[in-house]
Parts: structure tokens; C-alpha cells; sequence
């Protein structure tokens, strides 16, 4: 078997010293899985430097070699600037599903008693992002007009891998568009929600509007982890108020999949995985070793979950429970109510993620 090459993609500020400690975790004298890590700057000075042409070269490291982990990076304000470096990886991979999940974590109180996992899997592309916007008129008869689009594929690769996803939870899928004022355009991913519980017939689906979803998500109390489908803007939104109903943002990753669908058959299993943490540089932390790196490790958990091999999948549970054992035992940095540096944080995975492996080995 060949050895899985990962295409590290370097970032800013914060985000760059917290993929340097997550990559401390998946040393093969941690997690016994040979990786060979393939390296892209992708911090703003470099990108600016090459005029975004290192961010091209990493999407096509990607598509060459699948996986993918991603720093926070800076997106410049100003007009005309090197721009958002995820909406050009996520053009250039062709990227069609984004998955944030919201858990419970040890210590930290959820808001609302929420204690299963709640999943996003939202549209990469399309909807709000990237629309075509423009003003008509002037005065108080001036109109703001907006031109959004969603394809097909793109809900259809939505809604199978959300079945796929509560499948592997088991859970349910819940939630849903406001396809009832807007049947033709939000109708659309209604329609392969719909067709995608029908060809997964074990799993629970209860649809609902968007409003109701929000709203039914402060009262859920229940045991059954949730994943819901969504347009993209409808999912950014929610996986940001999912994270904080369990208590903070750190607690989640990020995962971005593309799918190859070239030799014209529908083949769910993702092409490309690129798992990041979903938040920010957080330049008042940075060089202070106080961030929290708990979310760029989960991210190399999801990652080391995609690998075809055993041991990369047993690496993967171990780093997922060796994250959240720790702050279970008080071992957490300052955002979560502990007194933990980064690099202690980071070393008190590792040790978990040693002893776990170790024991099941023998059994």
C-alpha cells in the first residue's frame, strides 16, 4: 500500500502555530501511520508574493494526492487584494460539500441540555457566495438586486452525503430549506433530500423549514445526533450557532469534500478531503502559546478518518477521545476554563493517542 501523502497548507498568525502543534499529533511515532506531508505557504505574504499562484499549485496537490490541512489564513479587506484563499481552493478542487459538526464538550455546560452531536453538511459553493449583485436607481427608489444560483449535483451530493454522514452517527437527518416560499429555487434541494431518503430508507428524516429548524434546535433535548442538509449560506449561519450552542468554537472542525462524478456515474466517495479548523488567525493570541488547538486536531482526526487503513482509522478514534479525555481531566487551555498552554494541551493528546493505541494493540 502506498504511503498517504497529506498537502499541508501553512497560514497566518494563530492559525499557523496551531497546525504546526495538530501535526505534532500524527507523527508516525505518535500514531504508528506512515504520512509524507506535502507543504504550501499559503500565508498572506506568500500569496501575495505569488499572486495567489502557490494557492492554485496547493488545490492541485490535493487533487493529486486527496488529502488535505489547512491553517486559518488572513483575507484581505481591500478591493483588488489577494481575496479569500478557501473560495479558490474550494473553486479549484471542485469543491461541493462542507461538514461542521457541533459536539458536547467535557466541562463545558451546552446551552439548551444538548448533549448529541449535530452535523452541518452545508453547499461549498454557490447560493449567497459569489451571486451576481447590483443597484438600480437612485434616492429612496434605489433597488438592491442579487442573482443567486444552485445546481443540481450540488444538492444532490448535499443531501446523499448527509444520509451517508447520520448513517455512520447514527443519527437523523432533520432540517431543511424554506422550500415553501421559495419552491423552484430552495424546492430544488428539497427535492434531492426527498429522492436521498428514498434510497436510504433506514435512516430517519424529518424535514423542516429553516425558521423552524432554527428554532427547534434551542428546544432539542434529545439523545439522537442530528445531521441537517443546507443551502450555503442557510449552513454557514447554522454551524456557527451550533458550535456556540455547545458552549464554543474550538470544539469543531471543518471538512471540505469534492467528489468525482468523470466517469459519469454518481460515486459518493469523496475525491478530495481538506479538513481545517473553522475558526479565525486570532491575532491577539498569537506568539502566546495560549490558543486552543483542539479544533486543528480534531481536524487531523477527520482527516486520518478518510485513509484507507485500519490504522489510520484506529488513529483517528484515538486522537478524537485522547482531545476531549484531556479537557475531561482539567488538561484544557483558558478559552474552556483551564490553565494549559498550547504546547501542554497538545503534549496531553499525544500521550492519550500513545497509551490508547498501545493498549488496543493488545487486545
Amino acid at each position: 500500500m502506498s504511503t498517504p501523502t497529506i498537502v499541508v497548507l501553512q497560514g497566518d498568525q494563530t492559525g499557523q502555530e496551531l497546525l504546526e502543534q495538530s501535526l505534532r499529533v500524527i507523527e508516525r511515532s505518535v500514531v504508528d501511520v506512515e504520512l509524507a506531508l506535502e507543504t504550501y505557504d499559503l500565508s498572506l505574504e506568500n500569496r501575495r508574493a505569488t499572486n495567489n499562484a502557490v494557492v492554485h499549485e496547493a488545490a492541485a496537490a490535493m487533487k493529486r494526492h486527496r488529502f488535505g490541512l489547512k491553517a486559518a489564513t488572513i483575507t484581505p479587506e481591500e478591493k483588488g487584494d489577494v481575496g479569500s484563499p478557501n473560495a479558490l481552493l474550494r473553486k479549484a478542487v471542485d469543491g461541493k460539500v462542507i461538514v461542521r459538526t457541533g459536539r458536547k464538550l467535557p466541562r463545558v455546560r451546552p446551552i439548551g441540555g444538548i448533549h448529541a452531536p449535530i452535523s452541518v453538511v452545508r453547499m461549498a459553493v454557490g447560493d449567497a457566495y459569489g451571486a451576481k449583485e447590483w443597484r438600480e436607481g437612485s434616492g429612496d427608489d434605489e433597488v438592491a438586486c442579487r442573482t443567486e444560483t444552485i445546481s443540481r449535483s450540488v444538492c444532490r451530493y448535499v443531501s446523499e452525503y448527509a444520509f451517508v454522514h447520520a448513517r455512520k452517527l447514527k443519527g437523523r437527518v432533520f432540517g431543511g430549506p424554506k422550500y415553501t416560499v421559495s419552491p423552484v429555487y430552495e424546492g430544488m434541494l428539497k427535492e434531492e433530500m426527498d429522492a436521498a431518503s428514498k434510497r436510504h430508507p433506514e435512516i430517519t428524516y424529518e424535514p423542516q423549514l429553516i425558521d423552524a429548524t432554527y428554532a427547534l434546535l434551542l428546544s432539542n433535548a434529545g439523545d439522537d445526533p442530528l445531521v441537517i442538509p443546507s443551502l450555503n449560506r442557510d449552513g454557514d449561519c447554522l454551524s456557527d450557532m451550533v458550535m456556540q450552542l455547545f458552549g464554543s468554537i474550538a470544539g469543531a472542525e471543518s471538512v471540505l469534500l469534492s467528489f468525482d462524478a468523470s466517469n459519469g456515474q454518481d460515486d459518493f466517495t469523496p475525491s478530495v478531503v481538506m479538513a481545517e479548523a473553522p475558526h479565525g488567525t486570532a491575532p491577539r493570541l498569537f506568539g502566546k502559546n495560549v490558543a486552543n488547538p483542539l479544533a486543528m486536531i480534531l481536524a487531523c482526526a477527520a482527516l486520518m478518518a478518510h485513509i484507507d487503513d485500519r490504522r489510520a482509522a484506529n488513529a483517528s478514534r484515538a486522537i478524537y477521545e485522547s482531545a476531549l479525555e484531556a479537557i475531561a481531566s482539567g488538561v484544557t487551555t483558558a478559552d474552556l476554563g483551564g490553565h494549559a498552554s498550547t504546547t501542554e494541551y497538545t503534549d496531553a493528546v499525544i500521550e492519550g493517542v500513545k497509551r490508547k493505541l498501545d493498549i488496543w494493540s493488545s487486545l
